[in-house]
């Protein structure tokens, strides 16, 4: 009986994932003691931790600089909680769920991130998100009250959906206004960190409402020394007459690397406004050309000397300045064709700047203008262009998104947007991807929020937020390949969906004394009923590290339907009675990772008999075995 255990099913345990990260600094730190069932446990030795820190280490000090809110406590321990949920595929709502290498998932983004973290940690180049702004009326998910158990608190405050999503608002006539946003976020963000690669970085959109206190949790969370910038965006090109004091035209972008000394930054695409000046009046063979200025000061004494043009007029550098460059060098300018006196060889000598020799691109400024990034007018135009209807109050631009995503990310790298929204991060990327011909991929997490029933969205049937974000990609890929055929074949504008749920596992609580023939039962098969295969599959994928937008195939033997993720990644089987034949069929993709379903083999000894089959297909020692094979 007591082999008869349900295995319990959870995402990453965050305090493990903190152990890992402090064992690789510092293992001298680690002993082991034993818990309260008798069990060992890796425990950390602060004395000996003490030590290696020196007069570092600081507790109970009288006055520390600390940056602290009613609950953050509470938000470390919910960033770091395992929960009990899954992912569940959704092909009918996808949009090329064979090919796309994209994902949307609907949920709590907590909840998402912490399920994605085994597959997508350290793998992400970019994160963008546009959270909550608490204007006083936003919507987030947060429960921070650990007096209570989190089904008490939902029962009182009726926050939970019907699908078990927990939801509230946070107003201005709450107490606790700021400390609740900072604890949602805090939290969002103490698990997102993780996601980055080591010269990823974390793109933050937020307002004057909490700009201090984003700074402030940035550089706790990312370290203050890995601040990149904070861009200003002007978002409104007119005045507002209403408001009382200003009219607020800007808001900000803070940008942290998690590294700063491996992050790199790509440069900005240049103009045809930026290259217009680039002529060419002499035909000079290597290309069009600006003039430069030959002065600089202060004055050098060595770099004022007579400089006589063609036509025999004398030059020298006004007074306090002095030529840019030494005599002997000015001379290897002057015969390689570098200097310009003008047309008819009677003006101030400068230096032709061709535009072959300068950066191919143009250094991000921290002040964005509405003419190069655009504003919420223009976004709100273009979701209006979209669907016939306003959408979104303000949503962002494409153009000011995408600008972000040139200079974060590389061609072939993935984003992600926990805060989708409208899905604008989505669109700027498939539109990006057909200029540059790029592969870039997003995730992009939602929580279906529902629509206010007054508003045109939910007239025209859009019931959710998340309905409306999966519709904008659709219809603006559709677009997109529409208005450059030739350019976009094989444009990934797919994505495949994913719900945030309950997991595919029965609930088996009961004492000792409770066993009868049906509870037995639930040992057997501990499926909840209404799981399907792809169910299972991805949630396996999401288990054991693998990557949700993989390629799949399947095939049957002896009756029996074997899913293969990626060629071999991970191979799967969970209906039928599993035979040799099924197994010589698995082993033969040469997989790196094998799981069945319990029900597939009648007794105990087939089990038995599977390890020792793989290991005679696949070469495989016990231990491989015990690592590779999993039975659900």
């Amino acid at each position: 009986m007591e082999q008869l255990k349900h295995l319990e099913k959870q995402t990453p345990n965050g305090v493990e994932l903190n152990l890992d990260a402090l064992y690789q600094i510092a293992p001298s730190c680690f002993t082991e003691a034993v818990g309260e069932e008798g069990e060992l446990r890796r425990v950390v030795d602060f004395d000996k931790l003490r030590l290696l820190l020196g007069d570092n280490a600081v507790e109970n000090a009288p006055e520390v600089y600390d940056f602290t809110w009613v609950g953050k406590r509470n938000a470390l321990c919910e960033a770091a909680a395992p929960i009990n949920k899954t992912l569940r595929p959704c092909p009918e709502e996808s949009m090329d769920w064979d090919t796309t290498q994209n994902l949307y998932i609907e949920g709590d983004n907590l909840e998402v991130l912490k399920l994605l973290q085994n597959s997508y940690m350290g793998k992400v180049k970019m994160i963008y998100i546009d959270p909550p702004y608490n204007t006083g009326s936003d919507s987030f998910t947060y429960v921070d009250d650990y007096s209570k158990t989190i089904d008490d608190y939902e029962v009182e405050s009726g926050v939970k959906d019907d699908k078990g999503t927990r939801f509230c608002k946070n107003t201005n006539s709450n107490g606790r206004f700021h400390s609740d946003w900072c604890s949602m976020i805090y939290a969002r963000l103490m698990v997102a960190r993780s996601f980055l690669k080591e010269d990823g970085a974390i793109f933050i959109s937020i307002d004057d409402n909490e700009e201090d206190n984003m700074k402030k949790l940035c550089n706790e969370v990312f370290g203050e020394n890995n601040f990149i910038a904070c861009v200003t965006w002007q978002r409104n090109y007119a005045p507002i007459a209403l408001k009382k004091f200003f009219s607020e035209s800007h808001e900000y972008c803070y940008i942290y690397a998690k590294n700063i000394d491996a992050f790199s930054m790509n440069l900005l695409p240049r103009t045809d406004k930026q290259n217009k000046d680039y002529k060419n009046p002499d035909n000079d063979p290597r290309g069009v050309w600006k003039v430069g200025n030959l002065t600089v000061g202060p004055a050098v004494e060595k770099q004022i000397y007579e400089i006589v043009g063609p036509t025999g007029k004398s030059f020298y550098p006004p007074s306090g300045y002095c030529w840019r460059f030494t005599k002997e060098k000015f001379e290897q300018m002057r015969n390689d064709n570098r200097i310009w006196f003008g047309a008819n060889g009677n003006n101030s000598p400068v230096p032709k700047l061709f535009l072959t020799e300068v950066q191919n691109g143009v250094t991000p400024m921290t002040l964005w203008t509405f003419e190069e990034a655009g504003h919420n007018q223009i976004a709100t135009r273009e979701l209006r262009d979209i669907f016939g209807f306003s959408v979104f109050a303000s949503p962002k631009p494409v153009q000011y998104i995408e600008r972000f995503l040139h200079i974060g990310m590389d061609k072939n790298d993935i984003i992600l947007d926990f805060f989708s929204g409208s899905a604008t991060t989505a669109h700027a990327m498939i539109k990006l991807n057909s200029k540059d011909g790029g592969n870039r991929k997003f995730i992009m997490v939602q929580l279906p929020e529902e629509t206010d029933e007054k508003s045109e969205a939910y007239k025209a049937g859009y019931k959710n937020i998340c309905e409306i974000g999966k519709e904008r990609i659709r219809r603006a890929g559709k677009k997109i390949k529409e208005e450059s055929p030739l350019t976009t074949q094989d444009l990934d504008t797919g994505f495949r969906v994913f719900k945030c749920e309950s997991s595919n596992y029965k609930d088996v609580v009961f004492a000792p004394k409770d066993y009868s023939q049906e509870t037995l039962d639930l040992f057997v098969d501990n499926i909840k009923d209404d799981r399907t295969d792809l169910d299972l599959l991805f949630d396996c994928m999401l288990r054991w590290g693998v990557e949700l937008s993989l390629p799949l195939s399947k095939t049957k033997v002896d009756g029996c339907t074997i899913h293969n993720v990626n060629d071999g990644d991970l191979v799967a089987c969970f209906s039928g009675t599993v035979t040799e034949n099924v197994i010589d069929a698995i082993a033969e993709l040469s997989p790196l990772r094998v799981v069945f379903r319990d029900n597939s083999f009648e007794e105990a000894a087939q089990k038995m008999n599977l390890f020792e089959l793989f290991k005679q297909r696949c070469g495989w020692t016990d231990e491989e075995v015990r690592n590779n094979v999993r039975v659900i």
